[in-house]
């Protein structure tokens, strides 16, 4: 895997890129706009990770020139900002996914591997986790090799912890990718689904939801 970092903060693409080397992933870094937009353009590149805030040519107008020329590399667009509009400028801009810093490493890894299974339609899209699978496309969960119906959020929720499996995922994250930004979602709204869920889940012999208080959840394997 080839993946091109983008980020004027050096310590961050070091950071970044050796955590990759540790996973067998090549990194080609830049820390400006004009210089990741070369980049990305190599043939050979597997996705880009790309900062919002950029010299000379910024995040978003980066990813617009990449899809103004056809080219579809997956990129995953980090922003030291929260807020709901520029999330959305960078998906509107041609982004597959973002993550908020400070964000684990792991988290990283994790959303370029599920970007690459989105988007490659050779790929086995299944989420394999102990005893449990996940079919994104047909929208089927199987448990303990026993098919289990879950509602459109809890499937969802699911999705999400299975493809970052073994790492936290935080409220905001389940609710980001959950509830799309809903206003009206009650305080105790992931509470209730997370509880659903495991309802769901308690003939898996092998998996289990653990609780983080005050900052995620995380899937976890019990036993091999």
């Amino acid at each position: 895997m080839h993946v091109v970092v983008v980020d004027d903060e050096e310590r961050m693409v070091e950071l970044i890129a050796s955590y990759l080397a540790d996973h067998d992933v090549r990194t080609t870094p830049a820390h400006d706009g004009p210089r990741g937009l070369a980049a990305a353009r190599q043939p050979d590149v597997d996705a880009v990770v790309l900062d919002l805030m950029l010299p000379g040519l910024s995040g978003t107008d980066v990813c617009k020139q990449l899809r103004r020329e056809g080219n579809d590399v997956p990129v995953l667009m980090l922003t030291a900002r929260g807020a709901v509009p520029e999330r959305v400028a960078g998906l509107e801009a041609g982004a597959d996914d973002y993550l908020v810093k400070p964000f684990a490493l792991e988290e990283l890894l994790a959303r370029l591997r599920a970007i690459r299974r989105r988007l490659d339609p050779d790929a086995d899209n299944r989420l394999v986790f102990g005893d449990i699978r996940l079919d994104p496309l047909q929208q089927r969960v199987w448990v303990n090799d026993d098919e289990v119906t879950l509602s459109r959020r809890e499937f969802a929720m699911l999705a999400s912890l299975m493809e970052n499996r073994g790492h936290v995922v935080s409220r905001q994250r389940i609710y980001d990718d959950v509830w799309d930004d809903e206003t009206d979602i009650r305080s105790n709204s992931i509470d209730v689904h997370m509880s659903r869920l495991r309802t769901r889940l308690e003939a898996s012999e092998r998996v289990t939801i653990t609780t983080l208080r005050g900052v995620g959840y995380r899937l976890e394997q019990t036993r091999p």
